[in-house]
């Protein structure tokens, strides 16, 4: 498939797919006995969460490949990936002190689980801004590239926090598996990948924008020189 046509096949899919999604949370999915409607949240909740390990890891890829070929294209995909990773962390931690708060009776807690996934925004919100305050582009994609590798170390940690410490967060496999009917883990499965296909899609588009970007960028050397 043409870079073209991923650029209308992606967004198009996901127009269809988001809304699907949407849908059976609210009319198909059943209400949890004890939580309720609030239950709901976990579709969008851990869905978030899958996209942006997933970009985290395009992240640290990304990196590794422009250390190895020195190449926009892996500097396009690093920026985009962590941009991505950014926002979907944001709505991460969010989505579940909005879920939290009627569950533990707070916004926040210090749980392992929490205390990670925040480190984890920190780091590669950092990355952002470190590509804004470097002008040299070498110089800003071989330090983005080192950051985002360092920071996915934090991702498996993230993963298996509630694990390896004493944790009130439930396990995404108790989860999304036993505790779960059937209809909610179709719905679930459904909102994942409505969740990953919409991500590709952006993810694709800025590519496109970061490279187009950089082309503008020599275009004005040359007229400089």
């Amino acid at each position: 498939m043409t870079p073209l046509n991923r650029a209308t096949f992606l967004p198009a899919l996901a127009t269809l797919l988001v809304p699907l999604a949407i849908g059976m949370i609210f009319f198909y999915a059943p209400l949890e006995k004890s939580m309720g409607i609030i239950q709901k949240i976990f579709y969008f909740h851990l869905s978030l969460a899958g996209a942006a390990f997933l970009s985290f890891f395009i992240a640290c890829v990304s990196g590794i490949m422009y250390l190895l070929k020195r190449q926009r294209i892996w500097d396009a995909r690093l920026a985009a990936s962590i941009e991505i990773g950014v926002v979907l962390t944001t709505l991460v931690l969010i989505s579940g002190s909005l879920w939290g708060r009627p569950i533990w009776n707070t916004w926040w807690t210090w749980d392992p689980r929490l205390t990670t996934s925040l480190i984890l925004w920190f780091i590669f919100a950092s990355g952002l801004i470190l590509r804004s305050a470097i002008d040299e582009e070498s110089k800003r994609a071989t330090f983005c590239a080192v950051m985002a590798i360092i920071g996915f170390v934090d991702v498996p940690i993230v993963f298996l926090s509630a694990r390896l410490w004493r944790s009130i967060h439930p396990t995404v496999i108790r989860s999304a598996g036993i505790g779960l009917e059937s209809s909610m883990l179709v719905t679930l499965v459904v909102s994942m990948v409505a969740m990953l296909v919409f991500c590709a899609a952006l993810f694709h588009l800025r590519c496109i924008q970061h490279q187009q970007e950089s082309t503008v960028r020599d275009l004005q050397q040359q007229l400089q020189l």
